[in-house]
């Protein structure tokens, strides 16, 4: 029987890569905002995994039980994992939050949000008009 660690580390590694896919094949700026976030999707699911390996029983110990009297058998899951993945997800949100706010500003350049469209805009603009300087 295979381990079931490896079936989820294998769907896991394909969420990153769908999304890696996502973000190479598409034009259009949403969907590669939503490309990346299933790329970080599929990375924090990968350490969420990495760090159930050693167990996943949360280490919270019950009100008068102290730490001497716990079930050493017992597999703990290790909480700094944990507390990284969590930091992790806050700034994902935050950066995303970010990303579609200015990707709602460049939709009214051009409501396609192709990014062809937007490289021939940043070509064909004079040095003045791209904030640059000349000598």
């Amino acid at each position: 029987m295979p381990d079931p660690f490896r079936l989820l580390e294998a769907m896991v590694l394909l969420t990153a890569l769908v999304g890696l896919l996502g973000l190479i094949w598409r034009r259009n700026l949403f969907l590669r905002a939503l490309a990346l976030d299933v790329m970080g999707t599929g990375a924090i699911s990968l350490f969420v995994l990495v760090a159930a390996r050693s167990g996943l029983r949360t280490p919270i110990l019950a009100r008068g039980e102290l730490a001497l009297n716990a079930v050493p058998s017992i597999a703990w899951a290790d909480a700094i994992p944990q507390a990284v993945i969590l930091t992790a997800i806050v700034i994902g949100l935050s950066i995303q939050a970010l990303l579609l706010v200015v990707i709602a500003r460049l939709s009214r350049l051009d409501p396609l949000l192709d990014t062809a469209s937007f490289e021939a805009l940043v070509i064909a603009a004079p040095p003045e008009a791209a904030g640059g300087r000349r000598a």
